[in-house]
This record gives C-alpha cells, structure tokens and sequence, in this order.
C-alpha cells in the first residue's frame, strides 16, 4: 500500500563538510562581496588575516581543466569551526593510485590529527582537532597532477562576559566603559548612538584591552557625550547609557549659628551631595588656616570646622564655599561670657537660662551629634543639683508640701553635684562652680523629651524645664511601584517614608539600576516634590529595578527596597502585505508578513477579526492567537461583504492593525486552469532504477479541476504509482524506480469545458549488459587483437563506451588497459613476452559499469624470442583519386577598403596542385594576394580590396590524376 506520507516537495539540501556545519560560507560571501564590505564581513565571522584571505581568494581557480587523473577534486574552498574535524576527498580514476597531500607546498605526514584513508576510488584526508594553524592551501598530487583548495578554520565566536553599566558623571570628568569577553586581545566594535567610533577619533575616544578586559575611555566628558554605548563581539552585543550633567550641588544640611563659652568646643558642619567637592573656611573673610586649636576636616559629603578651646578673638563670621560651585554657606559664632553678681549670704537658689542668649524652652540637636547644655546657677550655700527626664504623657507628682519629686515616668539624672556615670556613660551631668553642663554624645531618638533641672539648698529651690528635640534624616521610603511601561519609559509611584525625621521631606531622588548589574545610577539632581516620576530613556528588554531616597533639611535618607524587576518593552508595529490569497463560496484565505519591528518582547502570534459591511463589531475570525502568517477563514455565508484587519501582539499588548480597505465578497471566482510546469521537467526527465521519482506541477484554476493521469494513453495503476492533487499542485510519486516506468506521462486539468494538458517523458536506466561475443582476433609479437559486439542490453540508455582489462594467467589480477574505449575493437599492447593473458570487457552507460563482464576462453600466449613469424600478404591498396572539390566558393559582395577571403574545400591523392585566377588572369606572383592551404580547405586573402578587384574568381586544383576548377563573382561596393 503505498504510504501518501512519503510525498514530498523537491528541497534544496546541502551536505556538510565538517561536524559543525556552518550555516554560511564565508569564501562564498567574501567572492560576491563588494570590497567596501569587507572589513565588516572580517569582523563578523573573526577573519583576523583578511589581506592574507584576499590574496588567498584570488588564487582559486574558479574553472580548471578536465583532469585525468582525478574524478572528481576538491571544492575550490571550504571552512570549519575550530576545535572541530574535517574531511578533504576527491576521487581519483586509477583504485590504485598513489597520493600526496601537501598543506602550503609541505608534504603531510600521517599523525594523530592527520589521517589518511583510502576506500575504492576515494582519498580521503581528515584533519582532527582543527586550529588556525591549519588555515592554509591544501593539494592533493596524482603524479603531475594537482587538486588545489583553501581551507579556512573559522574562530568560535567572541561571547560578552561581563557586560557594560550605565553611568552618570559631570560635565568634565573622566568616563571608562568597561566589559569582559570570553577571549584574550579579541576584536570588538564601538559604538555611540548606532555610529561606529573609529580610531580616526582617538583625540576623543581611547580604547584599551587589558586581558580579556575591552575599555572605551573618556577623558573630559562634555554634555554631547550622553547616549547609548554599545560593544559588538561577532557573538554578542551590550549597551549601557551614559549621562552627563551640568555640575550641580545640593546642600544637604548648612551651618547654623553657634554659642559657646570660654574653652568649650565650638563644631559648624555641613553636608553636601558630592562627597568629591572641596571647599575652604572662611573668618570675617578671609581663610581659616588650620592649626593645633582649629581643625578642619572633609569626610565623604560632611565639612566641619572645629575650634577648641573658644576664646573672645574666635567671635566672628564664618563661612563654607564650595569649590567650582557659588555658594556661600555663613553662621555665626558668638562668645558667651558668664557674669553673676555678688550674691549675699544665704541666698535662695537660682538657674538664670537667660544668659544663653537664645530661647531656652527647645534645644534642636541633630542625630548623632553631641548636646552640650550649659546652665548658670547661683545661690549660697552651693545647691544641689537634680536632672530629671520627664514623660510627655505625665506630669510630676507633687508632695503634700508641695516640693518637687521624680514621678514613676521620671528618672534622676543626678542626686547631688557628683558627676553621674563618671566619664563612660553617654547621657551625663558636670558640675562646675557657677554652672553645670548637661552632655548627651550621639543624640538618638530616644533622648528626646523634657528636661527639668532643680536646685536645692537650706534657703529654697529652683527648677526650669528644657524641650530636647532630636532630628533626623528621613527613614526610608518604601519599595517604589512601577507602571505604564511603554518602549523605554516607565511611571515610577512611591509613598512618603513613615517618619520623616522631625523635619519635612524637601524632596526624593530616584536611581535605576540593571537587573544583574551592581552600580545604581541617579536619575534627577533637581528633588521630586511629587510622588510620581517619568523615568525615560532606557534600552527596551533590558531588566531594571528602582530605588528611591527621601531628603530633608538634615540629610538624605537610606535608600528604600528596590521595586519588582521590570522590563520596557512596546507592542511591535503593524503586520505587513496583508492580502487576500484565494475566496471559495464559505472560506476566504488571507496571508501577511511579520512586522517590521517586533522589539524585545517578542511576538505571541496574531489576532485576525473580520467586520461586515455595513456595520462596526469585528468579529474574532480565528480562535486564540495563530503564530502563522497564513489563515484559512472557514464557514462563511457566500455572498457577504466582509472586511479583515490583523494585529499583531506580544507582552506589551496589541499592535495597530493592518487593514484590507476594499470589502471581500465571499463567491468562488471563476479561473482558467492552466499548468505551470518547471523548466526541469521540459525536457526527458532521466532516473536510475530503485530511484525515488517525485514530480510537482504547480497549476492555478478555480473552482479546483479535475486530474487526470495518463501513460502512453492509459490509465496509470494505483498500486504502482502514487498521485496526490492538492488546490495549487499535482504530485507524481513512484517510490522505486524500474524500467517499465518509462515512457510518456499526460496530466489533464478540467473545470466545465476548460481544460489544460502537459506532456512529461520520464526514461528509467539501468546498468548495461556484458558485451557479446567477443573473440581474440589475433597475437603477434607483443600485442594482441580483440573484437566483440554491443551488449544486448543496453539498459535502456546510449552505450557510452567499454572498458578493457587484461589478467596474467598466473596471478589472475586484473588491470585496466582501455576505459571509456568508444570501438568494438582494439589492440592490447605492452604484454610480457612469455605469459598467457585472459582479456575481459565490460559495457559502460550512464548508470555505470555493467555488473558482469564477457571473458575471452581462450588465453593469448606471447612468444619467446626466436619464434619466426611470418606476416600476412596484402595487396597493396591503390588510393589515387583525381582532385574533387567537396565545398565550392561562393559569390560575395564585399566593401572597398576592408581586408576579404575566398574560400573552398578540395579532395585528392596525391596532393593537388592549387592555381588561383582572376578574369583568367594567374594571380600566383601578386603581392596583393595571399593564399593558404590547410588540411584541404584553400583559401585567397584579397588585401584592401578597390572596385577594380571585382570579377570571376577561379582556383584550379591539378595532380597526376586529373584536375577540377571552380569559380565565383566578387563585387567590390564603394565607401557611401
């Protein structure tokens, strides 16, 4: 039964030549190429010699001469991966031949990596383990001939390792783009933009390879230097952005005014958003050279200017300016000095808060810095001296006497004038004569509250109460939300951090990052005052994540979470050349191309919908998404105008739809049928026997025709030949070729009384049969006579020729003496004198050899020496013939002026003598003559003919049998 699965369409299928077949072949591009080109195919496929393959490229012979010693050679050129094997065959004519392999002139010896083999006709050789040492010129020599070819040896490609980070920098400073590759000193591209940076640029761009390591470097980078940079490998490509921005600098927390007493510490600090910047302090003016008392100090964005031991001279204006930026950061630094009056005997206690020169009721002090509070106090005898930190939530308790004690929420600090703590703990009391002094070192959070300090003594008390306000940077936000993710833009929302450090939030600053990337980058200098940003220009299906900080007037905080990984990505543009392909009276086929851009996000497959005329729902006309570029729309009612449009749709959503602008009309169309038969088939389509045959016609006609099959006017036989008909194509398929499958096939294509015929002639060959009747004519001396007749067979195809071998009776090995003999007859020279030999003849057509051979019965036997012979009497033939012309001359008419030939052809034994005539008139000892005689033609060279030239032309040709003549007429036409 035969199997309709085997019926296939003729496919173009090549056969590789090494393990890892390569898809292209890079001498093939590089001969078609135009030179413009050719550095950019060497970049591609890792061509690191390209001169050197130019010149290799121009020695292939693209033609050589018939050989007869090889069968077939090598191919002009071929190419393998490296680290892979390859194989060299040509077939030679002599099985026994001798072959050498030469690799650039050296001949090849047998190793590891080169191995030799010959099977039947075959040699072939095998390079294991290829490297690009064995990129050379490769020759295989059969005695004086050669077989030439190039092998190529083609570099895996060049994978990106590490690939590049974006970057964010000011206008001026250096920029280094680094990447890593997967090999040592590889050839990579540069590119800004889509434009290539060459090495004509190098007072901009400098390159530098460090191992594996490529860099593109920057020395002084300017605003046009932003973009997108790319490193190309021929495996691989990496882009990273770069931006630059105007110098810009924030103050994070400026210096405030400070108040301090004779040899106190006096600290003004300020914070800044580059940690680079450096600045200079400046007094009244003029610059602050530091010194054992006065110190200054730069660590990341903090600036601080300390000053021990505060004297009345240190009163005055100071200031911070940043270098390269105009700003001018000034505080105050005022000198307290303390005087208390006398005070008599038995004086009450007293605190006098209004001597520190500012409102005593809060005391700010930032996180992490120290809090020194000086309190005067006066009275006699010395008070006591009680700290307490009282809860906001409650009050103190007082005592039916009315007098100040800690409640449950609150603690003593100290319980008489020693100092609490001694010197570890880092909330504590100092005692001093005129004054005490309350110390936190690194205000926190927890420290913040009220304060109350009470004296005591015989006399009466004193208390006053003190705000301590710790602030903070903000904590960090949470982890940002990302939406409306478009091409390369997204819409970055966030919430404002839980606490705000006790200061406002001036603003937040955002950065980006890549998924596998380590280095954020900054997206805005100028604070985000909304809770929503537009972050743009980012390279679509490339991974990103978000992060966001908050600012207030102390600082900037940690930075929050990174958001949920997220990828730009855009819908891909409109399918293209959507066109109606056929329309029955219930099915419309529609056919398209992809997008011409289709992005990163790939494309899921297309959505086709189909709209009546007349009305506005379009309807699904598929199921799902189809991922071909085809469709068949089935159970259509005939005679509706429909319209289609198709979408194309990937991750991001739905294209814009491509539209057909005319109504289809659901009716078969009428179409005349006719075939379209290959220009293969036009002439006798010739196969062996156990051979595959399968033939496609191509036809058009509407609605679909009717086939039919004939064979030498008969209907074919199903069991034996396989037709199978389609709507565009009639398949012709015998799975075994045999030679009763020869002849003429007829196919017939009807719709009504339309109809279309072609005629295939298909002729099946087979090896021939032996020769017949063959006989040893003769033997003299060293040779002997052979005669035979065709085969009976001839295998349904010419006889191309014979092939004649001989065989010493001693050893019966067989040698070929004649191969492609065209004769019945021949004569076998060269034999030993001595020996008996066996003489055997095999037909030859063009399936090949035949499979038996006819053998003479009877040996030859050579002679020894000595053995007379005596050689037949013939009677010596006579060939004289008189002369006889086989081709005459023939009238001309030529023009003055340009050089002209009279030519003729004659016959005769012996050779005749040639005589050439004008108007009977001998021309033999006329210089304007010239006459030739070659193999029988004669031929007469009339220089510079004039009109005088005209006339009866005559050659004569005269020997001892006879003579003949001929003539002819040349006119002789003026220049017009």
């Amino acid at each position: 039964v035969l199997e309709y699965s085997s019926f296939l369409r003729p496919s173009n299928r090549g056969e590789g030549k090494s393990e890892s077949q390569s898809d292209v072949d890079v001498w093939d591009i590089l001969r078609k190429a135009p030179p413009t080109e050719y550095e950019k195919i060497a970049f591609q496929y890792g061509i690191t010699d390209l001169r050197g393959m130019l010149k290799r490229l121009k020695r292939i012979k693209k033609e050589e001469k018939k050989s007869t010693a090889f069968l077939k050679k090598l191919d002009p050129a071929y190419q393998v991966d490296k680290g892979q094997k390859i194989k060299l065959m040509v077939e030679v004519a002599n099985p026994d031949a001798d072959v050498k392999w030469l690799k650039n002139g050296q001949e090849i010896q047998v190793s590891g990596r080169y191995i030799f083999e010959a099977i039947g006709n075959k040699r072939i050789l095998t390079i294991n383990h290829c490297s690009l040492a064995d990129d050379a010129a490769y020759e295989c020599v059969v005695g004086d001939e050669k077989s030439f070819t190039e092998l190529f040896v083609k570099e895996p490609p060049i994978l990106i390792t590490h690939p590049l980070e974006d970057q964010m920098v000011m206008v001026g400073e250096r920029v280094e783009f680094e990447c890593e590759v997967s090999e040592e000193g590889a050839t990579v591209k540069w590119e800004k933009d889509g434009i290539e940076l060459t090495r004509e640029e190098t007072f901009k761009y400098r390159f530098k390879k460090d191992g594996k390591k490529q860099y593109l470097i920057i020395n002084e980078s300017t605003k046009e230097d932003s973009g997108h940079y790319t490193v190309k490998t021929n495996g691989g490509v990496s882009v990273a952005e770069l931006i630059v921005q105007e110098k810009k600098l924030e103050v994070y927390q400026s210096i405030a005014d400070l108040t301090v007493k004779a040899r106190d510490q006096a600290v003004f600090k300020c914070e800044v958003s580059d940690e680079n910047v450096k600045g200079i302090w400046l007094k009244n003016g003029k610059e602050v050279i530091p010194d054992e008392r006065i110190k200054i100090s730069h660590i990341g964005r903090i600036h601080k200017l300390i000053i021990e031991d505060v004297t009345p001279e240190d009163e005055a204006d100071y200031s911070f300016i940043p270098q390269g930026f105009a700003y001018n950061l000034s505080a105050k630094l005022q000198f307290l000095e303390v005087k208390i009056d006398f005070v008599p005997r038995e004086e009450p206690p007293k605190i006098h808060l209004d001597c520190l020169g500012q409102s005593p009721d809060t005391i700010v002090v930032v996180a992490g810095n120290k809090l020194r509070l000086d309190v005067p106090v006066s009275g006699d005898p010395t008070p006591t001296v009680i700290w307490q930190k009282v809860n906001k939530r409650n009050d103190l308790l007082r005592n039916s006497d009315d007098s100040m004690t800690p409640s449950e929420n609150s603690s003593d600090l100290n319980t008489d004038n020693k100092l609490l703590f001694e010197s570890e703990g880092r909330v504590r009391v100092e005692m001093h004569e005129d004054h005490c002094v309350f110390i936190i070192e690194g205000a926190e959070k927890e420290d913040e509250g009220v304060y109350r300090v009470i004296l005591k003594n015989p006399v009466g008390e004193d208390k006053a109460d003190i705000t301590v306000k710790v602030i903070d940077v903000p904590d960090p936000p949470e982890a940002p939300t990302i939406s409306n993710i478009g091409e390369d833009y997204c819409t970055v929302h966030w919430q404002p951090p839980k606490y705000d450090g006790g200061q406002p939030v001036l603003g937040y600053i955002l950065e980006r990052k890549k998924k596998k990337s380590y280095r954020w980058m900054r997206l805005n200098f100028d604070l985000l005052k909304e809770l929503t940003y537009e972050a743009k220009r980012m390279i679509e299906g490339v991974i990103y994540e978000m992060r966001i900080y908050a600012v207030n007037s102390i600082g900037m905080s940690r930075p929050s979470p990174a958001s949920q990984p997220f990828m730009p990505i855009a819908p891909p543009s409109e399918p293209t050349h959507f066109t109606v392909e056929d329309v029955s009276d219930s099915t419309v086929s529609l056919k398209w191309r992809p997008p011409e851009r289709i992005g990163a996000g790939g494309l899921d497959g297309y959505m086709v919908e189909y709209c009546k005329d007349g009305s506005t729902e379009w309807i699904p006309a598929l199921p799902g998404l189809t991922e071909r570029t085809s469709a068949l729309i089935k159970d259509l009612v005939t005679g509706d105008k429909l319209y289609f449009r198709i979408k194309a749709v990937n991750l991001a959503g739905e294209s814009g739809a491509a539209t057909i602008k005319e109504p289809v009309t659901v009716q078969e169309i009428l179409q005349r049928p006719k075939f379209w038969l290959p220009r293969h088939l036009r002439q006798t389509l010739v196969k062996k026997v156990g051979e595959t045959i399968n033939i496609v016609i191509p036809f058009q006609g509407k609605p679909r025709p009717k086939i039919t099959w004939l064979k030498d006017g008969q209907t074919l036989d199903s069991k034996d030949v396989g037709i199978r008909n389609s709507s565009t194509d009639t398949i012709l398929f015998i799975r075994k070729a045999e030679l009763h499958h020869s002849g003429a096939y007829e196919v017939t294509l009807q719709i009504e009384n339309m109809s279309d015929k072609v005629a295939i002639t298909i002729q099946i060959i087979d090896k021939p049969g032996p020769p017949q009747n063959i006989k040893l004519v003769d033997v003299w001396g060293f040779n002997a006579a052979l005669e035979w007749t065709p085969p009976q067979d001839d295998g349904n195809a010419q006889i191309l020729g014979y092939t004649v071998q001989k065989a010493d009776k001693k050893t019966m090995e067989w040698y070929t003496v004649f191969d492609h003999y065209r004769r019945t007859n021949c004569i076998v020279s060269d034999l030993i004198m001595g020996n008996e030999y066996f003489f055997r003849i095999f037909s030859e057509n063009l399936c090949g050899l035949s499979e038996t051979a006819a053998t003479t019965k009877n040996p030859a036997h050579i002679q020894k020496t000595g053995t007379t012979y005596k050689p037949p009497c013939y009677k010596e033939h006579d060939f004289s013939e008189a002369p006889k012309f086989t081709h005459p001359l023939v009238n001309r008419s030529v023009i003055a002026g340009y050089n002209t030939t009279l030519s003729c052809a004659v016959r005769g034994i012996p050779k005749p003598k040639i005589f050439w005539f004008k108007n009977k008139m001998d021309l033999s000892g006329d210089a304007k003559y010239r006459m030739f005689s070659k193999q029988g033609v004669l031929t007469l060279e009339i220089r510079k003919p004039t009109p005088f030239d005209g006339g009866i032309y005559t050659c004569k040709a005269v020997n001892e049998c006879g003579e003949a003549e001929i003539e002819c007429r040349l006119d002789v036409r003026g220049i017009q």
